[in-house]
């Protein structure tokens, strides 16, 4: 996900081909996750996330396997399609659905440390970047297929639907009839009962339509940096690849940074008040790379942007938890992927289409950073349902 951008650098010089048709593959990923989020969240709230997670990771090295062997856009974009089938079926959708039915009273705490996955893979990116350099973009597939395959399938046979097919329970609390061990963070009495909202409930509420909408103009800077940032600092700011790369890294471990800060205080705090404060910080992120004239300020936006996507990220579906309750949360969380898509889709897009139109991307940037920053507004406004 994270290494995306550098298959646009790479690609665009050798092939030719424009900001805006590499973007397309990027929509195209977010379109089939929204198309099939709601199947996705029904089966995972029947069936549990295991099967699929087998049958994505599978996709998803096969994905990569064929990307290597593109020659067209064609085949470019079905190899991309395969990598993102893999991804609604092996990504975070069904794996949060998975976490937020074993925690509860840690359900923040647990989703920050999960993101952590995402930002490992960040960690990644130079070595990505690397391997083309030395051994060729098509080297680098291969053995990001062949990756996917031998680890994914071993860590697929963990996952388990809820704690109780292991013995355990909710949050690791006692069985009935034991006590509890003690603990320093154990809660003092057993948690209120939470109301169950249908999906059909849920979508008549504010606070539905305010979260996806606040996700998605999140999802707007993340999904264009995640394409666009490191060939706007190749082609606009001058840097190599292996340089950009690494500001990439860096923005990954600020990105871990940020999970572990919401582990620690994302049960504690009001989530809503931190993805406010998280979507400014995106903006400026934003602003910092489109106009960087020093190495500092792609620092202050490596640091900015990630400790935002990483504190942010997992309080999304916290929320909705928090707000929805589990009954119907997978179904819930896919029919906001319908409206969370307009943001990854018209990220990279807006990008992509100014960049070929002005020959840099300071204007499609400029404008994603104003819309996010607005987008602290929403998530002020959404409120628990009564």
């Amino acid at each position: 996900m994270q290494a995306f951008g550098a298959y646009v650098a790479v690609l665009s010089e050798e092939r030719g081909w424009s900001k805006t048709t590499l973007s397309g593959a990027a929509a195209l990923q977010s379109v089939e996750g929204a198309l099939l989020g709601p199947a996705m969240g029904w089966l995972v709230d029947r069936f549990g996330a295991r099967a699929l997670v087998h049958i994505g990771v599978v996709l998803m090295g096969l994905g990569f396997l064929a990307l290597s062997q593109i020659d067209s856009v064609g085949g470019f974009y079905g190899a991309i399609i395969l990598i993102a089938l893999g991804t609604t079926c092996a990504g975070y959708f069904p794996l949060t659905i998975t976490v937020v039915h074993w925690f509860q009273r840690l359900r923040a705490r647990a989703l920050s440390l999960m993101g952590l996955g995402l930002a490992i893979g960040g960690l990644a990116v130079p070595a990505v970047g690397w391997m083309m350099q030395t051994y060729g973009w098509r080297n680098a597939a291969i053995a990001s297929g062949i990756l996917m395959l031998a680890g994914g399938l071993p860590l697929a046979r963990l996952i388990r639907r809820h704690p109780g097919e292991v013995g355990e329970q909710v949050d690791g609390a006692p069985a009935p009839g034991l006590s509890p061990a003690p603990a320093a963070d154990a809660p003092a009495a057993a948690l209120p009962a939470q109301r169950q909202f249908t999906a059909r409930e849920a979508v008549r509420t504010q606070a539905f339509w305010f979260l996806a909408l606040g996700h998605g103009f999140a999802l707007l800077t993340v999904t264009a940096v995640n394409v666009h940032a490191i060939s706007h600092m190749k082609e606009g700011l001058g840097y190599t690849l292996a340089q950009a790369s690494l500001v990439i890294m860096l923005m990954t471990v600020a990105q871990a940074g940020g999970l572990l800060l919401g582990a620690l205080v994302g049960d504690r705090w009001e989530k809503r008040y931190m993805a406010a404060a998280c979507m400014v910080a995106h903006m400026l992120g934003l602003l910092m790379l489109t106009y960087a004239v020093h190495p500092v300020m792609l620092g202050a936006f490596a640091v900015l942007h990630g400790v935002a996507w990483g504190l942010r990220g997992p309080f999304m579906q916290a929320m909705r938890a928090d707000y929805f309750g589990l009954q119907a949360i997978g179904m819930i969380m896919g029919l906001s992927a319908f409206v969370i898509a307009i943001g990854q889709v018209l990220g990279p897009m807006v990008a992509g289409m100014f960049a070929d139109a002005t020959g840099n991307y300071r204007m499609g940037f400029t404008l994603l950073a104003l819309v996010a920053g607005s987008g602290s507004l929403l998530f002020l406004m959404a409120k628990k349902p009564a």
